[in-house]
């Protein structure tokens, strides 16, 4: 799911094209893309983009007349920059965004349609798309530690949970918590003063460095290649690659259709974290140290 770094370098780019600019038509063809009814889509045709916002990892595009399109990406949707009039992909297309000097292209990969379009009118109505969550790079030490506290989870759901902390999800939590050397099943309320201010710079320095990066290698450009696997990345789809720091193999545990990975030896103390599924297979073999892990895989 593209998440705070790259929905802002989407906006950017989106800006530089779009801003100032009038929505000459807009064509879904996914019937379940469009998540409201009133106001039409017809009553954004022609007008003009006054501006494009973050509100989460959502996108918002600000119309005259006080109107506003919030787009979700979700997991596997994607914006593409192309020609006037460009038609929309047969297999993967959901929408098209059409301007005088470029179409949006809305796509989704994969069979599920999750990605979701908004037409709202009016700013109130726009604060029912905001979860409330609090943006990291714009508070100081003393409201991330109010926002930290307020729940009793671990640091993995804390962390990307919206309501709580705004545009962080699965794959900048793992970097995060690993920058802050913090275990992601920690809890909120055994956390110290010290890790807290620990976690707060990690949360800082990785979404700047990353929203950096992005940015850099986009350039100009639109784009194209947004993932939530990166080269360059510490722990986040790297499992079993080596740790940046110390080199130990990286680790995951697995839920749904998300995974968490973490170095054992820069977080954990060495502790190896139970998968739910594989350590309930493996019930008193479960290892539970990078040495057990290591002799397990030994073994003939």
């Amino acid at each position: 799911m593209p998440e705070l770094p790259d929905v802002t370098v989407y906006i950017e780019a989106l800006e530089r094209r779009v801003l100032g600019r009038p929505l000459e038509g807009l064509r879904v063809t996914s019937p379940f893309l469009l998540r409201t009814v009133d106001p039409p889509l017809e009553a954004f045709t022609g007008r003009t983009v006054r501006g494009i916002r973050r509100l989460g990892k959502r996108i918002v595009f600000v119309f005259e007349g006080d109107l506003f399109l919030v787009l979700h990406l979700m997991i596997a949707g994607r914006l593409r920059w192309r020609e006037p009039g460009a038609k929309i992909p047969a297999r993967f297309g959901l929408a098209a965004f059409s301007f005088p000097n470029g179409t949006l292209l809305l796509t989704e990969a994969g069979t599920k349609r999750r990605a979701s379009l908004a037409a709202v009118r009016g700013e109130e109505a726009l604060g029912d798309y905001d979860r409330g969550g609090l943006e990291v790079l714009q508070c100081d030490l003393a409201a991330f530690r109010v926002a930290l506290r307020r729940e009793v989870h671990t640091l993995k759901r804390t962390l990307a949970d919206p309501r709580i902390f705004s545009g962080i999800g699965n794959a900048y939590s793992d970097e995060i918590l690993h920058r802050a050397r913090l275990s992601p099943l920690g809890r909120t309320n055994q956390l110290g003063d010290e890790a807290v201010e620990r976690l707060f710079s990690a949360a800082r320095e990785v979404l700047t460095e990353w929203t950096d990066r992005l940015r850099r290698e986009a350039g100009e450009g639109f784009p194209e290649k947004v993932t939530a696997f990166r080269d360059g990345m510490a722990v986040h789809g790297r499992y079993r690659k080596p740790c940046p720091v110390c080199g130990a193999p990286v680790q995951r545990i697995r839920y749904a259709e998300n995974e968490t990975n973490y170095c054992a030896r820069c977080q954990t103390g060495g502790r190896l974290l139970a998968d739910r599924a594989l350590s309930r297979l493996l019930g008193e073999d479960w290892p539970r140290s990078l040495e057990d892990l290591e002799e397990l895989r030994r073994k003939p």
